[in-house]
């Protein structure tokens, strides 16, 4: 499942809907919410949390809220009837520090649980089964880590993962997004301290690629209109919509360019070679002149030219550092934020490329 983050501390309804619609149109079908909000009047939750799960409701997603006692009692429930929240259109809470074994084995013959990734331990989870705990309806759940240089580490994350999977807990973590930050640092909100500076869209492949995780949650309130596009056409088409720079001016590579391409299913391994452009090549009613004879850095966008005969016109795109070949004109260059996504893009990948104004 993928999902997204909306605040209650924005009580901005039409824009909750307007991006709710949005993203459940994309594929999104999950919402999370904190409820740990002290610089808030806590007497705003009620309304606010009332609005967000009628939204979710409404589209059919599940809403998880992460709480503690205090925010439970702020909204009049206690662990003891917590799962009343479902009435509100929450489908889970997501429980931490403080809350015992035995209320969360209670919570989960009731409705979901979200623990904490990090912390659960083996001796937990024995407590929690060993109280009649449902483990079906339990999961483990990353934080998002606001403070930059506070996220988790790759190999710790995947070994913790392996064994939540072990024990049979799905796993969801969180991506960062763009444009719209949570407030107060504005550092985005990614689980793994590599994707803080990362795209939205390839810290989502990378995850999606993670035999580990099963749910990928935006930690921030908002991505950019071209993360949506390029996340919608993986989800629904399985097409990589990589954001170029393009360096030729030559109107019919640029259609050749503004077209569907697939990976070779023998795929090679230092570039990406476009199936579609052999067509392009073989049909001999024009020729490539050299142009753009430069080295080719990993990302570049390529085009062979009249000098590799029968060759000619063949697209590539380079996954490594390659240098200059007379037969090889450069015509773009994946933007950097995208790059780490090629590695990804296996034999029969479907691609496409976002011109970039």
């Amino acid at each position: 499942m993928i999902g997204i983050s909306v605040f209650l501390n924005d009580p901005n309804y039409e824009q909750w809907e307007r991006y709710i619609y949005q993203m459940n149109t994309g594929g999104f079908k999950g919402i999370f919410t904190s409820l740990h909000i002290p610089e808030d009047d806590p007497n705003v939750y009620v309304e606010r949390l009332q609005k967000l799960g009628e939204l979710a409701k409404s589209y059919h997603m599940d809403l998880v809220a992460d709480v503690s006692p205090k925010s439970l009692e702020y909204l009049g429930y206690s662990w003891e009837n917590a799962y009343e929240l479902i009435d509100w259109g929450v489908t889970g809470l997501r429980v931490d520090y403080g809350i015992d074994d035995s209320t969360i084995a209670n919570l989960s013959k009731q409705m979901k649980i979200a623990l904490n990734a990090s912390t659960i331990t083996e001796e937990n989870i024995t407590r929690i089964i060993r109280q009649g705990g449902n483990l079906a309806n339990m999961e483990a759940w990353h934080n998002y880590y606001p403070r930059p240089e506070t996220g988790l580490g790759l190999e710790d994350f995947n070994r913790k993962n392996q064994w939540l999977k072990t024990v049979g807990l799905k796993v969801m973590t969180f991506i960062p997004g763009e444009e719209t930050l949570r407030a107060p640092l504005y550092e985005r909100l990614p689980t793994l301290e590599k994707h803080r500076k990362t795209s939205t869209f390839s810290s989502f492949v990378e995850f999606d690629h993670n035999e580990w995780v099963d749910h990928i949650y935006v930690g921030d309130p908002g991505i950019s209109e071209t993360s949506k596009e390029q996340i919608q056409q993986y989800v629904h088409e399985k097409v990589f919509a990589l954001r170029i720079d393009v360096l030729t001016k030559d109107e019919e590579i640029i259609k050749l360019l503004d077209t569907n391409h697939t990976n070779r299913m023998d795929a090679a391994r230092d570039v990406i070679r476009s199936v579609e452009s052999r067509s392009y090549a073989s049909k001999g009613t024009s020729t490539i002149k050299p142009l753009g004879i430069d080295a080719r850095s990993k990302g570049s966008i390529t085009i062979d030219n009249s000098n590799y005969g029968r060759y000619q016109g063949e697209l590539q795109i380079t996954k490594v550092d390659l240098p200059k070949d007379k037969r090889v004109n450069v015509i773009g260059k994946i933007i950097e934020e995208d790059i780490s996504i090629l590695e990804y893009m296996e034999a029969g990948a479907k691609f496409t490329f976002l011109f970039l104004d």
